[in-house]
């Protein structure tokens, strides 16, 4: 069973990296500070607001001596191997946190420093879906990404280090106040671009986004299948690629979150989307899942039989 932070499906977390919850990250379904009843640590408050519980992360650099960066599978993540284990992404702005994030600085052969950011699991869907072993995110270096549900920008700031300076997001959210926050954190990094609108309406700021490679959802909202349907149909080129987290309690709260997940991916099968995989984030989320696919697949030619 491989460690989660080289891309296995072991199902666990950190080892040593925010060791400050009950119970920790270390799998299952036990209460760590990702325990919504206790509201201790990173989920008991706001998208756009840091953790102050004990399991939030320090202000400053990881210590505990000297860290070794190794790339992760998936194209544009690292993993930071020391005394504390941590997913990393190359820091597109050196010197700059978003959300007052963990960075380290790693010493290359030629005397320059690159700097990495430390991605939390507990404040990122897309972080804790890659930490659950999803084979592919579609994500990486270069590609122009649709993001809906961009909050205050703390996964959109991953995504923009990812593609890096080739690439591209647009991260749409619809709150002004978390807006604000996004605008913010986009005057810093030229490869976001902030639209304030509904997601509903895709025609309202259909002049400012491109075609894209991948759309990646976090609307958390009971039509999201529909939402990102009417996007896809706009901006997401035929053989693209879709990443969409799905919280049940918001969809419907009376059955079981597997019956929504089931019931969810039906409705993106009957808009065109085709589901590849799907993983649950547990146990950085309660009742989440994480489904990827292929939007508008070609269809696979069938090779002529010989006569």
């Amino acid at each position: 069973m491989r460690s989660p932070l080289t891309g296995g499906r072991g199902g666990g977390g950190f080892s040593g990296g925010f060791s400050g919850g009950r119970g920790g990250s270390s799998g299952g379904r036990g209460r760590g500070f990702g325990d919504r009843g206790r509201g201790r640590g990173m989920r008991g408050r706001g998208r756009g607001e840091p953790g102050r519980g004990r399991g939030a992360p320090r202000r400053g650099g990881m210590k505990g001596g000297s860290m070794i960066v190794e790339p992760h599978r998936h194209a544009g993540v690292f993993i930071a191997k020391g005394k504390e284990d941590a997913l990393v992404t190359k820091n597109l702005v050196p010197g700059e946190a978003v959300y007052n994030e963990k960075r380290i600085s790693v010493q290359n052969e030629d005397g320059t420093k690159t700097e990495y950011r430390v991605w939390n699991p507990f404040r990122s869907k897309l972080a804790a879906a890659i930490l659950g072993g999803v084979d592919n995110i579609y994500i990486k270096p270069g590609a122009k990404v649709l993001y809906l549900g961009a909050a205050s920008g703390t996964t959109v700031s991953h995504v923009s280090d990812i593609v890096g300076p080739e690439g591209c997001v647009y991260a749409d959210e619809f709150s002004h106040r978390s807006g604000r926050d996004l605008v913010n954190m986009a005057k810093k990094r030229t490869n976001v671009i902030p639209i304030i609108e509904d997601a509903r309406h895709p025609t309202k700021y259909r002049m400012l986004v491109g075609m894209v490679d991948v759309i990646f959802a976090d609307v958390a909202q009971p039509d999201q299948a529909r939402i990102v349907a009417l996007n896809a149909n706009f901006f997401l080129k035929t053989g693209g690629h879709f990443v969409i987290s799905i919280k049940a309690n918001c969809i419907d709260s009376t059955v079981p979150a597997e019956a929504v997940f089931q019931s969810e991916v039906k409705k993106l099968q009957q808009e065109q989307f085709k589901p590849a995989e799907q993983v649950t984030l547990e146990p950085f989320e309660r009742d989440h899942a994480c489904v990827v696919g292929t939007y508008r697949a070609p269809k696979k030619v069938k090779a002529a039989t010989a006569a």
